[in-house]
């Protein structure tokens, strides 16, 4: 039997493969990154070359992209969690398995971690490597470097991630690549 699709079910599930796309596009990126004998260290960039990544000519992308920039260089970078609710939603729904969804919780987790420092008038320690944008979907792209499993004294670099769904130039939902800390000993 053939189902016609209505109008609301076909925005649904228009909805729904934008956000698959948008995650696949993410999980390529993750794994052409991975490390390998021959591997290209991956680079990002800071101050107004970064700055610039963070725009687009489409009003709602910009608004948006913006608002990604003021977190990663306002909270993130600056730790000025005082002002997260001009950035984030009080849901925030936080899908990194180490803090807990709402805003609250989200800015207790990173002032108990971080002092703030001046913020700087554009990204300075934070290195970006790409800014993608499309519907209400923000992602960052910026450089990691993690000690070689196979040889403890050598380092590498791959891509991590931080994609934003925005609400009304907020953001609202939180997906990153993070796994569970392990457990801290003194």
């Amino acid at each position: 039997m053939i189902r016609l699709l209505t109008a609301s079910r076909l925005r649904m599930y228009l909805a729904r493969m934008k956000i698959q796309r948008f995650v696949l596009v993410a999980l390529a990126i993750s794994f052409v990154s991975v490390a390998t004998i021959a591997q290209e260290p991956v680079v990002g960039v800071t101050g107004a070359e970064a700055d610039a990544l963070f725009t687009s000519k489409n009003p709602r992308l910009n608004t948006n992209k913006q608002a990604a920039y003021h977190i990663m260089k306002d909270l993130l970078e600056a730790n000025h969690w005082d002002e997260a609710n001009k950035w984030l939603t009080e849901a925030y729904h936080q899908h990194n398995p180490n803090v807990t969804s709402g805003l609250a919780p989200v800015v207790k987790y990173f002032e108990s971690a971080r002092k703030p420092t001046p913020v700087p008038e554009h990204l300075t320690k934070t290195r970006i490597v790409a800014v993608v944008a499309e519907g209400d979907l923000v992602i960052v792209v910026t450089p990691r470097e993690l000690t070689d499993p196979r040889d403890p004294s050598k380092k590498y670099t791959t891509s991590w991630f931080d994609m934003w769904r925005f609400k009304d130039g907020k953001a609202d939902e939180h997906w990153d690549g993070a796994t569970i800390a392990p457990l801290r000993t003194n």
